[in-house]
């Protein structure tokens, strides 16, 4: 049996796990899983006690992407059936933003479809924040594709504190997921978000195929990038997409995936994403005890979870909701 506890003790130390303990966590006996939860959560407890940040998705813009990307049903070559419709107006967008405020949510994320915006759509989003600011006075994250230099400077100065752009997978798998655009596309991209002083957030879709030792690749990858924000998206595949039927996950292995990312990134925000219902079912409580955040509503193109079952289930793990912004150290 490992000594979880004492695994977590040497990352609260300033340590590191090594590879091999990094895959004993993700092939942890599942009569050991309540030990490493353990472990996970004493890392999660030091840095965020039991608080609990919640995140609300606005779909900006849907469909109409050009992409392939193969877990997507926004992408060009999906056949699933999805709303496609242009940019929302400021209106919409505001609208959104009183919703995410009275679901207590901290921050509220603005997404659109699409490789990268345009200068128009980066106008746009950028008035609305400012009135999203003045209102409600939420964190916004947005997240549109491949951003340039120049339009991640005029979301810092509207009021954008975090911008997402997901690796999704490692850069040995990446090429089996899309071709449309490359993995050295997604890391610079969020260089680019750090260069103007926004707060990266860049996670993972896990179930895609994947290796375990890709899962790892992928997790060391974004510690290297210093990933504020890492959203652990599970995959809901979709009919119509290239992915459709591809059902390789329990949810024993998805709390291990969070363990596994906690004892990696102690101290930042990870974040229970897409697929959480259907992945982890009845065990979603126990994710929160290796993850400190999850999304509440829907998601871009799939239903989450009632908000009303979202906080029960806070309340009943004795969770407090976090408002204000998670530690970035």
């Amino acid at each position: 049996m490992k000594d979880w506890l004492g695994m977590a003790e040497h990352v609260l130390a300033g340590g590191e796990i090594t590879d091999e303990q990094a895959l004993a966590i993700l092939t942890c006996p599942d009569e050991e899983l309540l030990l490493l939860l353990h472990g996970a959560y004493r890392i999660r407890r030091h840095y965020y006690g039991n608080r609990v940040k919640l995140n609300m998705i606005v779909n900006a813009k849907s469909g109409l992407c050009p992409e392939n990307c193969g877990y997507c049903s926004q992408s060009a070559i999906s056949t699933a059936d999805v709303r496609k419709y242009p940019f929302l107006s400021k209106e919409e967008l505001l609208k959104g933003a009183e919703q995410a405020f009275h679901l207590k949510a901290g921050t509220y994320c603005i997404v659109a479809s699409g490789r990268g915006p345009t200068n128009k759509e980066i106008e746009m989003v950028a008035e609305a924040v400012r009135e999203i600011k003045e209102k409600y006075n939420l964190k916004i994250c947005a997240c549109m594709g491949v951003i340039k230099p120049d339009q991640a400077v005029t979301l810092k100065e509207a009021g954008v504190e975090r911008y997402n752009h997901n690796l999704n997978t490692s850069k040995e798998h990446h090429p089996t997921i899309t071709t449309s655009h490359s993995y050295e596309d997604r890391v610079n991209t969020v260089n680019v978000i750090k260069e103007a002083g926004i707060s990266p957030c860049s996670g993972v879709i896990i179930g895609m195929r994947e290796t375990k030792e890709d899962v790892i690749r992928v997790a060391r990858a974004l510690k290297a990038l210093d990933a504020d924000s890492i959203p652990v998206n599970f995959l809901h595949a979709i009919d119509g997409t290239p992915l459709a039927g591809v059902n390789e996950l329990d949810p024993r292995y998805c709390l291990k995936v969070l363990a596994l990312f906690r004892f990696i990134h102690p101290s930042k925000e990870i974040r229970i994403s897409g697929g959480r219902e259907v992945n982890l079912r009845s065990l979603q409580p126990l994710g929160l005890y290796a993850a400190n955040s999850i999304f509440v509503g829907d998601y871009l193109t799939t239903a989450g979870q009632e908000s009303t079952a979202d906080h029960q289930m806070l309340e009943d793990l004795g969770f407090e909701i976090d408002r204000m912004p998670c530690p970035i150290v």
